[in-house]
């Protein structure tokens, strides 16, 4: 079977969850990378992803209407580029949730969505119902467009791969939409879907300056990144950029701390996936510490502040 990788990257540099989608996509067959966007950003972009290990071969669209990932440009760019292939594999990320919909529906089929497992070339498996079950589904469409979980498989080795590198071009800009603008936020710490350690923070912290106070030194010790639930998210204690769960980020990282979290199912869904997983709540029964690997029962506002000295 002959895959096609939408890549998606920033700064010349592609993104941890490609690399994994990669090793999802040499499962089923030979791997063709795609990369789309402007001038030198994206050449850099595509000679990085012909490092990567497995992939054999990179397809180049530059141009001034892949330069934000618009949705609608890059489905026009992919459809016609799928004669040649028979499953388009994109990240579970918001743009890969943003562009394989459109994708699918250009081509008529049904999108297989967040597979954590292949089982084979047409079988899968996803979670469902918060990730509380497991689906395992089988496709039988003429072409496959799948998004991948990224913290699911492992990331392909960024070096080791030779591979051609073949421009192609597509309609160009749809005026379908526009590019505004983009409100990032620059931080020294790690990002969260590529964290080794996570420090995640709840409600029961109070207020934004308590999160602060108890969170942030924490963090610092551990050289961790910072996380949240959502319920402190629309508290206002952080911003959405720091939400884990269902509807934030998912998340696998070596360590996570889950810090004044009950451990809605949303959740859970988010960060279950980790190696080892510390929970601090007062509550003994919250659902946290039915997955929690070390469960700390008492005071968050004096057991986070001795932890932060002890280390």
């Amino acid at each position: 079977m002959k895959t096609l990788v939408l890549i998606e990257h920033e700064g010349g540099q592609v993104k941890d969850a490609s690399l994994a989608t990669v090793t999802a996509a040499g499962k089923l067959g030979s791997v063709h990378a795609l990369v789309a966007g402007e001038g030198v950003e994206a050449k850099q972009a595509a000679e990085a992803t012909a490092k990567i290990a497995g992939v054999d071969k990179v397809l180049l669209a530059s141009d001034a209407a892949y330069a934000h990932m618009l949705a609608e440009n890059i489905a026009d760019l992919i459809v016609p580029l799928m004669a040649d292939y028979e499953a388009l594999l994109c990240n579970a990320t918001s743009n890969g949730k943003n562009v394989a919909p459109r994708v699918a529906a250009l081509l008529d089929v049904m999108q297989v969505s967040d597979i954590i497992a292949i089982d084979g070339e047409r079988t899968f498996k996803r979670p469902i119902y918060a990730g509380n079950a497991i689906a395992t589904v089988e496709s039988s469409d003429a072409k496959l467009v799948i998004t991948v979980r990224g913290t699911s498989f492992e990331k392909a080795p960024i070096e080791g791969g030779t591979p051609p590198i073949e421009e192609v071009s597509g309609k160009g800009d749809a005026s379908l939409s526009s590019f505004v603008g983009c409100e990032t936020q620059t931080s020294e710490r790690p990002e969260l879907t590529s964290a080794k350690v996570i420090v995640s923070g709840g409600r029961a912290l109070k207020d934004a300056a308590t999160f602060e106070q108890l969170i942030v030194p924490l963090a610092d010790k551990l050289g961790a990144g910072i996380g949240a639930s959502r319920a402190a998210v629309d508290a206002g204690y952080v911003p959405n950029d720091y939400q884990v769960g269902q509807t934030g980020k998912i998340v696998a990282p070596e360590l996570y701390i889950a810090i004044g979290i009950s451990g809605a199912i949303q959740h859970l869904a988010g960060m279950k996936e980790s190696k080892t997983i510390v929970a601090i709540n007062k509550d003994g029964d919250a659902p946290i510490f039915q997955i929690a690997d070390i469960g700390l029962v008492g005071d968050l506002f004096q057991i986070v502040p001795e932890l932060t000295a002890k280390l």
